[in-house]
């Protein structure tokens, strides 16, 4: 596997990492533990080294950082691990609030070190932005933990330019993380000229389009509830009909090449820029080697200029309902 650096802090890790969100939450019923498990000791095999959690997919419980830090123990000083804070859990469940006060912050770090079994958090994202805290009162809480040993890199997700700056002013910010792919481009181009401006890396979650660039997809009623695809609007009415039809095309074009739809995908935002690394999801180690492949993929212009033209605008339907749509 390729290596890629976030940031100019020296953070080297693998041209694609894991994401492990799915693994828990998001994506209906969890499946066996050691499949999970599995995943992510062949992730490490196949020379994958980021590896992606966060306190919000353990729903405030440690479930998925106690997950991941399980499955990575016997490797641990070969890889790095990922994990955010930014919400409230106070009341004891997850009711959408915000909260990056300094003393949660610090209480959060503490927390995903247990959690994980780690002696330092390799990098710690803002999961997102509270407009209640100065994002200066953040950079700088995370540089005390930096300076502190327990934190090693900075980073953020779901920012724009301006708080970038801002933060990156106190304390240098390695990475930014923010939906991008094939089908979700807006972020990514009103973030991507600030971030290379400054030497941040980008790391693209939901590089599959939650999955529906894997091509393997139905209609929002019937997935199961508490799966966030019966919500996303690019799986409902027209924008699931227009949608299909453009993963369809992009088949094709994969199938020209010999490869999967997935590793055109992913192809496709490596191809972006050497400061771009996708993190994409999965809980199956036949997914996992499919997604590691498109590594080695290599796109021409003309592979370009057709995906651009199959989806010129990415998809049709919004990433999250308005409500919803993160304000950084």
């Amino acid at each position: 596997m390729q290596t890629r650096t976030l940031g100019q802090q020296g953070l080297v890790v693998s041209a694609l990492g894991l994401g492990t969100m799915g693994m828990t939450m998001a994506y209906g019923p969890t499946r066996d533990e050691q499949e999970s498990i599995t995943t992510i000791e062949r992730a490490h095999e196949l020379g994958v080294t980021l590896f992606d959690t966060a306190e919000l997919y353990g729903m405030g419980t440690g479930s998925n950082e106690q997950l991941l830090g399980r499955a990575v123990k016997p490797f641990r000083d070969d890889v790095v691990i990922a994990t955010k804070f930014g919400f409230d859990f106070s009341s004891g469940q997850f009711t959408g609030g915000l909260d990056s006060r300094p003393e949660n912050i610090r209480q959060v770090a503490e927390n995903s070190l247990r959690y994980l079994g780690v002696d330092v958090i390799d990098l710690f994202y803002q999961h997102r932005v509270d407009p209640d805290v100065p994002i200066e009162e953040v950079a700088g809480t995370v540089k005390e933990l930096i300076e502190a040993g327990k934190v090693r890199h900075f980073g953020l997700s779901e920012a724009g330019p301006e708080t970038i700056r801002r933060a990156h002013a106190v304390q240098p910010v390695a990475a930014l993380q923010t939906e991008y792919s094939i089908f979700e481009r807006e972020a990514a181009d009103a973030v991507l000229p600030t971030t290379r401006e400054l030497g941040i890396g980008f790391v693209p979650y939901s590089p599959l389009g939650r999955g529906f660039l894997t091509g393997d997809v139905k209609p929002a009623d019937q997935y199961p509830e508490g799966d966030m695809r019966r919500w996303d609007e690019r799986w409902q009415g027209d924008n699931y009909a227009a949608n299909v039809r453009a993963i369809d095309q992009l088949r094709e074009l994969a199938a020209s090449k010999g490869i999967a739809v997935t590793q055109l995908a992913l192809a496709w935002l490596l191809a972006q820029g050497e400061d771009v690394v996708p993190i994409p999801g999965t809980r199956s180690p036949r997914r996992l080697e499919e997604n590691v492949a498109a590594a080695e993929v290599t796109l021409t212009d003309d592979d370009l200029a057709r995906i651009q033209a199959i989806v010129p605008n990415g998809s049709y339907g919004s990433r999250y309902p308005a409500e919803h749509m993160p304000r950084g």
